[in-house]
């Protein structure tokens, strides 16, 4: 028997692959992956893959990256992992103090877990426990967007308003109050994206204002709603929050673990409007793409609500069984030197402007194009069936999707976001990478539309 096609029927027999629906496999076979280098994947035919979504937003330096394989080898002979209650290592140590000296504001404490779920779930507890300590113990609730993505565990799925997601679960997910989410392009207030003052922050402002009482956090993807469609909009919206938290005593939440490390042209997106979070989550780019890891940081005030005597029972009671792993906070280290050492966030600001470039040259001309839009190394097509009402796609006919899978026969992994082709790639991608990236993209993409045109022909 051919050995991909034994290997694709053992993956079926026993493996149920995230986010998919399993029956798809039957004409789209999983493929199997035998190396990655740089940007790209090879598959075990020695088909080669542009890896344009950095393999879910996590590989943000090429994948068998030489710095971070040595460090993990080196790390390899010396401690793979230990015990991290009343034990500790040097990788943990050092990660935790230049993540502290990085952090915005003063977030200098720190909480290790294994996912960006697990990271929410975290910040939703401490902040919860946090007030209770504080005698504040009406504010049991927390405030979330519409359209949020906040991880898939019970509580940050709760947190989570995008409906494919959640809905089955609804049962399960515990009461959260939501705000209006920014749309900037199809803003009801009329307001225009370089101008923007946010004027959709008054949900927020009205529900606070009724519920702040009940209130202990209130939690944003900062400056772009990742599963919503990659929807990005204004800093002022971050400096109006900020400035309403302060106001009532709730907890800003900031979710940094898709746009960290740099996404959005600095190293956090809250930066972007000069203000810092009193929990922060990051993850996905955290280990450079090699190994789950990921952080809750808190500020002094917050940790210092915990701190009193064992019998008093205000230590977080919370753990994980590989929290603080040594080979995961080696890889991160790693990564943090590639930052210092390579320039990464300036050397960032000049890809960034070609990509927009490049993609913005001739996108107008293309059907079905509702806007592109861009921040940093995030770049987003948003397709429509009708440019003037902005009408999108009903989801069964899977537009996105037939475009994900002609870009792959094209040598690109362009994963959908719903109506949504993105590129988000490693940061390493050379012009010439970004020229065969795009150019996957925008000939899919007409492609698929001369094919439904001919399928809609009376």
């Amino acid at each position: 028997m051919d050995i991909i096609k034994n290997l694709q029927e053992k993956d079926l027999r026993h493996i149920w692959h995230p986010c998919s629906q399993m029956k798809d496999y039957e004409s789209f076979p999983p493929i199997i992956v035998k190396k990655g280098e740089g940007v790209f994947l090879e598959d075990l035919k020695g088909n080669r893959y542009l890896d344009a979504v950095s393999s879910w937003w996590v590989n943000l330096f090429g994948h068998s990256n030489k710095r971070i394989n040595e460090a993990l080898k080196d790390q390899l002979d010396k401690l793979e992992h230990v015990i991290f209650a009343n034990f500790s290592h040097e990788p943990a140590i050092e990660l935790a103090e230049r993540l502290a000296k990085k952090a915005p504001g003063k977030l200098n404490k720190m909480f290790f877990s294994e996912n960006g779920s697990s990271a929410v779930e975290v910040a939703l507890k401490i902040s919860f426990q946090y007030h209770q300590q504080k005698g504040q113990t009406k504010k049991k609730k927390f405030i979330a967007l519409e359209n949020a993505y906040h991880g898939e565990t019970v509580g940050s799925l709760s947190l989570s308003g995008v409906s494919k997601y959640s809905n089955i679960f609804e049962a399960l997910l515990f009461d959260v109050f939501r705000a209006e989410a920014p749309d900037c392009l199809r803003c009801r207030y009329g307001g225009d994206r370089d101008s923007c003052e946010a004027e959709c922050f008054a949900s927020m402002e009205v529900l606070v204002k009724e519920k702040h009482e009940e209130i202990s956090g209130i939690i944003i993807e900062p400056l772009v709603q990742g599963a919503a469609g990659l929807k990005i909009y204004s800093p002022v919206y971050l400096k109006k929050l900020r400035k309403l938290c302060d106001q009532y005593a709730i907890n800003f939440i900031a979710d940094e673990i898709a746009v960290g490390f740099g996404r959005t042209g600095k190293m956090w997106a809250c930066e972007h409007a000069d203000v810092a979070p009193d929990l922060m989550t990051i993850g996905k780019g955290l280990t450079g793409g090699y190994l789950p890891m990921a952080l809750t940081l808190v500020t002094d005030r917050i940790y210092d609500a915990f701190y009193d005597d064992y019998e008093t029972s205000k230590a977080f009671i919370h753990s994980h069984s590989y929290s603080g792993n040594a080979l995961a906070c080696r890889a991160a280290v790693a990564t943090l030197d590639i930052f210092d050492e390579e320039n990464i966030i300036e050397n960032n600001k000049e890809k960034s402007r070609m990509l927009k470039q490049k993609v913005e040259k001739g996108i107008d001309e293309i059907p079905w194009v509702g806007e592109y839009r861009q921040i940093g190394m995030i770049g987003a097509i948003e397709l429509v069936q009708n440019k003037e009402r902005m009408e999108c796609f009903d989801w069964k006919e899977r537009i996105a999707d037939r475009i994900y899978k002609k870009a792959l026969q094209k040598g690109v992994l362009l994963r959908p976001m719903q109506n949504v082709i993105y590129f988000m790639p490693p940061y390493i991608i050379n012009e010439q990478e970004m020229d065969m990236m795009i150019h996957a993209a925008k000939e899919s993409i007409l492609e698929c539309f001369k094919e439904r045109s001919k399928e809609h022909c009376p």
